[in-house]
């Protein structure tokens, strides 16, 4: 360890059974701990020693955005779903019962939203290929299995799905061996995501082994890694025991004339604001990696335009740059983190309009949605009413991509599936967006 450098602490991960422990050392009020112990039957929870002593003000629980984003809620589930959950879980002899209201309540909660099993998962020679996603046609998709976890999960998470122990819904290649043989039939792809969880979970070693056979692709020129280990657990650069091995790494990869690309979800400022995530981002940046920075808007954490303004400007100040704000993807408790359209566009513009000009790289809002990135421009008023001014910033056809299209202003409507398209939209646009959506009557 050099002079300076913050003494390193052992990661200890917080999951349900450690329930009663952060309650008793934190002082968290009965009613709110068996909140977090119901609802954490159905969604994942897991948290660590950093976030629980560095990022939650436990003065200001439950209210706290911090703890928002990392405990389990009331109103993330119905209320008949949790009193279900409770009458059952109070009885040891209900514990069939339990797990079969367990999964019927995660599957009405749209664990694979926008198409991710049925329409972005490849086939190569006929089967299906394990562990990939791919979308748009320059950039595929890679969940190397060893690090489909996080050192903690967003409450908001639309990957929820990934962390509950169910196979079928998991996402997760064995090795990449897959991925090589479908980037080598398909050499338009120049652009691989390494994504999760989060691939930082995992030690160098592994890490290396799914990072160094890209390096031989001579088409791969962009490798990203999707990671929230900046704010969740930040000592993975620099004072982990192999932090400097991973750093060492980076260096590889920009070595050998390919860009690296780390993809850090920052939902608050909080996050960016410690010291150790300073140092992190000053370390990885001096790699030769890039780091973009993007996260949800999100109802309870951070749906204030002062918050985001405050959240640019940090990351602009760590070197970092502001790439996107997402609509929260509708899964999960999605009824409780959603924020309307309408009220998106305005946070942004309000956001956006007063920061310095490196930070207005960053987009949004926008939706990940099924036939694309669909990012709402703002509102229009016409003598025939009001519109939302949409593009499609990405699409799966990309004829259509930077395509602009209108639908009418609603209060109310918070994804592409509440919106009502202009007549005159074109019929190709239309037809892409429409079969994105849900039909009429179906639940998300």
């Amino acid at each position: 360890m050099t002079a300076g450098q913050p003494a390193p602490t052992r990661f200890r991960a917080y999951g349900p059974r450690h329930i009663d422990e952060i309650a008793a050392r934190h002082g968290l009020p009965d009613d709110i701990r068996e909140t977090v112990r119901r609802i954490s039957l159905v969604l994942p929870f897991r948290v660590n020693s950093y976030v629980l002593d560095e990022l939650i003000d436990w003065a200001d629980v439950p209210g706290d955005p911090m703890f928002q984003l990392t405990f389990p809620q009331r109103g993330m589930l119905s209320a008949d779903d949790e009193e279900r959950l409770a009458k059952l879980s109070a009885d040891p002899a209900d514990r069939l019962l339990l797990r079969e209201a367990v999964q019927e309540i995660r599957a009405r909660l749209n664990p694979h939203p926008s198409g991710q099993q049925e329409l972005n998962v490849p086939t190569q020679d006929g089967a299906r290929v394990p562990g990939l996603q791919h979308k748009y046609r320059e950039t595929v998709l890679y969940f190397p299995g060893q690090g489909q976890t996080c050192h903690a999960y967003c409450t908001y998470c639309f990957r929820w799905a990934q962390f509950i122990g169910d196979a079928d819904l998991r996402f997760a290649a064995p090795d990449p061996g897959g991925l090589l043989g479908y980037l080598g039939a398909h050499p338009e792809i120049h652009d691989v995501l390494v994504t999760g969880g989060d691939p930082m979970v995992m030690s160098t070693d592994r890490l290396r082994g799914h990072l160094e056979p890209l390096l031989d692709v001579e088409t791969v020129r962009t490798i990203r890694i999707g990671t929230k280990s900046v704010a969740y657990w930040p000592q993975r650069y620099v004072t982990d025991p192999d932090a400097d091995d991973a750093l060492r790494l980076f260096e590889r990869v920009v070595a050998s004339g390919r860009q690296l690309a780390v993809m850090a979800h920052f939902s608050h400022p909080r996050e960016v604001e410690t010291d150790l995530a300073r140092r992190a981002l000053a370390r990885i940046r001096a790699t030769g990696a890039v780091v973009y920075c993007q996260a949800p808007l999100i109802a309870h954490v951070n749906d204030d335009a002062r918050t985001w303004n405050a959240l640019w400007r940090a990351e602009l100040a760590a070197g970092a740059v502001p790439y996107y704000l997402f609509v929260e993807r509708d899964t999960g408790p999605y009824d409780y983190f959603k924020v309307p359209l309408a009220r998106a566009a305005e946070i942004f513009a309000d956001a956006y309009r007063t920061l310095p000009g490196l930070a207005r790289t960053v987009r949004g809002p926008v939706m990940s949605a099924t036939p694309g990135k669909v990012v709402v421009d703002g509102v229009e008023d016409t003598p025939d009413g009001s519109y939302f001014r949409l593009r499609m910033l990405q699409a799966r056809d990309p004829l259509l991509v930077g395509r602009p299209f209108r639908a009418r202003y609603s209060a109310t409507a918070a994804w592409l599936d509440d919106l009502e398209l202009d007549p005159a939209t074109p019929a190709d646009l239309a037809a892409a967006v429409r079969a994105g959506t849900a039909p009429e009557g179906t639940a998300r």
